[in-house]
């Protein structure tokens, strides 16, 4: 049987749009900026400023390994390796605080003198050998879940902020603040391909590739939300600043937290920074998202439970040993089937979507956005198979 030909080759973009400037779209712009050279011009639109809501409020962990046997597996593995290869380009140590860390998971009974009474946290029974001296608080069963060869951190705001400023600086990536409305189709390519991005306000920015990383406010955009659903999970955080930085040591902890009151146990997040920062985070629950990010507030509620489990984790986090340096809250976007969704929409040729990576989105951004930027520029992805991640499955389960 005859081999049939390949399908005819597009003519590559010569103005490509990035709508979202979160990592997911900075990295797409960053790796398109990089690749298209002189031979397209890239522009990224955001409405507030860059790395403002979940890619700002992240913890920045990365693991390589944590979602082998799932349609991420491929995307974490190639994405962990661009994070390591990215930090070598950027000096990502010095700039953004990436490292190797070991992760260990423990359990944190709350004790009655540690729920916020003002007293010092009561230490645990016999200590395991693998629990840190930092966490003096009552931990047990602790067990390394990873280790320096599977398992690192990126401070996400500065990772986001430094990869945008490389695109700018050396890839002339345009920035523009403005909210993207609409994308427009039809002018002079048939009513089926992208001809341009409409801003609030008015603006026409004329494009024949537009990637939309949106994050939750997919959800609000209506050629978005019209073929699938992307709701926001909303996750809680604080940053404290201990008193002695020095005595925290570079170890990621995930936690069943077991509240002092009784009830269903937690799983808060602590990840030391190697500013000497401490980030906490935890507390989820679906919410609506706001239209504006700035809108974004903490729920007091959670806040406070957060600052009980620092004390319970360890002394050095205790009110008057660690200060606020932030209480937040941002929105993860999740999909239904807990799968992102990345590729170009069906029936809107040049038209891209990245979003749905819930709490993975600062790990998945770097692969996320080689892979969308070989698809815009060569129409096929080189990076890791998208097909799994395709929009189009979408389309084919409303059919069946």
């Amino acid at each position: 049987m005859e081999t049939p030909p390949p399908p005819p080759r597009r003519d590559p973009p010569r103005r490509v749009v990035v709508c979202g400037g979160g990592v997911i779209g900075v990295c797409t712009a960053y790796f398109l900026s990089k690749s298209a050279g002189a031979a397209a011009s890239v522009a990224l639109v955001e409405q507030s400023s860059v790395a403002c809501a979940a890619s700002g409020k992240a913890g920045g962990f990365l693991a390589l390994d944590w979602c082998d046997g799932g349609p991420l597996g491929p995307l974490a593995r190639a994405s962990f390796d661009l994070h390591r290869a990215l930090a070598a380009e950027l000096d990502g140590p010095r700039a953004y605080g990436y490292r190797a860390l070991t992760t260990l998971s423990l359990t944190v009974k709350e004790s009655e003198s540690g729920s916020g009474s003002g007293q010092q946290p009561k230490r645990g029974g016999p200590r395991d050998a693998v629990l840190p001296d930092w966490v003096d608080g009552p931990g047990r069963a602790a067990r390394a879940i990873g280790s320096t060869a599977t398992t690192a951190q990126v401070h996400p705001r500065l990772f986001t902020r430094a990869l945008l400023d490389k695109a700018v600086r050396d890839y002339g990536l345009e920035v523009v603040i403005g909210k993207a409305v609409r994308v427009d189709a039809g002018s002079g390519g048939g009513s089926g391909r992208v001809s341009a991005v409409v801003l609030e306000g008015g603006r026409v920015m004329e494009a024949d590739a537009v990637v939309l990383a949106l994050g939750p406010w997919s959800g609000k955009f209506g050629l978005l939300s019209s073929l699938f659903r992307v709701y926001g999970l909303k996750a809680h955080s604080i940053v404290l600043e201990p008193r002695e930085p020095g005595a925290i040591g570079p170890e990621a902890l995930f936690l069943s937290f077991l509240p002092s009151g009784g009830g269903p146990a937690m799983d808060p997040e602590v990840y030391p920074r190697p500013t000497g920062e401490v980030y906490l985070c935890g507390m989820s629950s679906q919410e609506e998202v706001p239209d504006d990010p700035e809108e974004v507030a903490p729920n007091p509620e959670s806040i406070t439970v957060l600052k009980r489990v620092a004390w319970a984790v360890s002394s050095h986090l205790a009110e008057g040993e660690a200060g606020v340096k932030a209480e937040q809250a941002c929105f993860l976007p999740c999909t239904e089937d807990e799968v992102p969704v990345i590729g170009e929409l069906p029936g809107l040729e040049g038209c891209y979507v990245a979003t749905g990576h819930s709490c993975w989105g600062i790990l998945n951004g770097p692969a996320t956005g080689a892979a969308v930027a070989e698809l815009v520029l060569e129409g096929r992805a080189q990076t890791v198979d998208l097909t799994r991640f395709s929009p189009a499955r979408f389309v084919l389960s409303r059919k069946r």
